[in-house]
């Protein structure tokens, strides 16, 4: 597949700059991807469109302070965009500078923090903060809310709070998985209320979220690597769920790719691991049935991935409903609630429904 076939226009004034003042008062597009059918709903209205029986799947990954402004040692100015902590005081990061910086040499961090560069791994750099303990206590010192290049707006306090799920517990993302962003905890709460079950799992969205696909051919992509954990009671939780019948529901593509690349053997397994699992159109999935993500951005990966789980007919169709009722987009925007194009008919189990 080509890279063209995951192009559209989209108005520039459809891009959310900021969140809606509530974070459930947000639109949702429901998206039958059997039928190709589309109904304009609001997001409080999922509550009707999740079952009893089903699990809905969450990532609880934490977005860290991953930008630091500084500068090298010789004096040009960097900006370094955190992608992974390493340990105590290490980190792996993209640092943007007129001159990349050599192994070796030293940098200044807001003025009072040295860091040291250890290595570098292609376009990421190996930095070693001196006299740290803690590195995430420093980033939230000094770093500021990593938001996407789209939005033009520097952070603030509010970015802090609203750029972060309300069930954020592990830190280490350096971008939200913007699909909880809707969810609040009265709208957690009437969930469980009707009889849907919340697990959760973590997968700690790196700074290749950001990354243009640089390639025509698809074929010739590759994904950066992303760390994710499975706990045992989610691996229970989803088997108790599909055995009675119940839908697995991945809230957001993040806790998507997570869950499908541990069951990669069919079956999915609890425990840690690395994902660079790339999912586009013919990808057969093997444990998602239904998906609840945001609008994603032209040529993405995120966009063929909800492509291959909508079908692309039925994606691009919507994408155009979307952009003619004016919808908001991006990870600030409205959401999407999508049933996979190739789920079998409903059984008598699902008759409940």
């Amino acid at each position: 597949m080509k890279l063209d076939d995951f192009d559209y226009e989209l108005p520039r004034e459809l891009i959310a700059q900021f969140p809606a003042a509530e974070r459930a008062a947000s639109r949702l597009l429901h998206l039958d991807g059997r039928s190709g059918a589309v109904s304009d709903r609001q997001f409080r209205d999922i509550v009707e469109l999740i079952a009893p029986g089903d699990v809905m799947v969450f990532n609880d990954t934490r977005v860290i302070k991953a930008r630091l402004a500084g500068r090298k040692k010789t004096g040009g100015r960097i900006e370094i965009l955190v992608e992974r902590v390493l340990s105590a005081n290490e980190v792996l990061a993209q640092v943007r500078a007129s001159h990349p910086p050599r192994a070796g040499s030293g940098l200044l961090i807001a003025d009072e923090v040295d860091a040291q560069v250890s290595e570098r791994r292609g376009e990421f750099y190996r930095l070693c903060f001196e006299r740290c303990e803690d590195v995430f206590a420093l980033l939230d010192r000094h770093g500021a809310v990593p938001l996407p290049p789209y939005i033009e707006h520097e952070p603030d306090a509010r970015d802090a709070q609203r750029y972060q799920t309300v069930y954020a517990r592990e830190p280490g993302a350096v971008a939200a998985p913007t699909a909880g962003l809707h969810f609040d905890e009265p709208l957690l709460a009437e969930l469980r209320r009707r009889g849907v079950e919340t697990a959760y799992l973590t997968l700690h969205v790196g700074a290749g979220t950001f990354q243009p696909v640089r390639v025509r051919d698809l074929a010739e992509h590759e994904m950066h690597s992303e760390w994710y954990h499975v706990p045992p009671e989610t691996a229970q939780a989803v088997a108790d769920a599909r055995s009675r019948g119940g839908r697995v529901v991945a809230v957001g593509t993040t806790s998507l790719r997570a869950l499908e690349t541990a069951a990669a053997s069919g079956e999915l397994k609890a425990g840690y691991g690395e994902t660079k699992l790339f999912i586009m159109p013919g990808y057969r999935f093997r444990i998602v049935e239904r998906l609840v993500t945001n609008f994603h951005l032209p040529g993405s990966t995120l966009l063929m991935l909800v492509s291959a789980f909508g079908g692309m007919d039925n994606v691009r169709r919507a994408y155009r409903h979307a952009i003619e009722r004016r919808y908001r987009f991006f990870s600030y925007g409205d959401a999407m609630l999508i049933e996979r194009q190739n789920m079998q008919p409903q059984t008598s189990a699902d008759k409940r429904r």
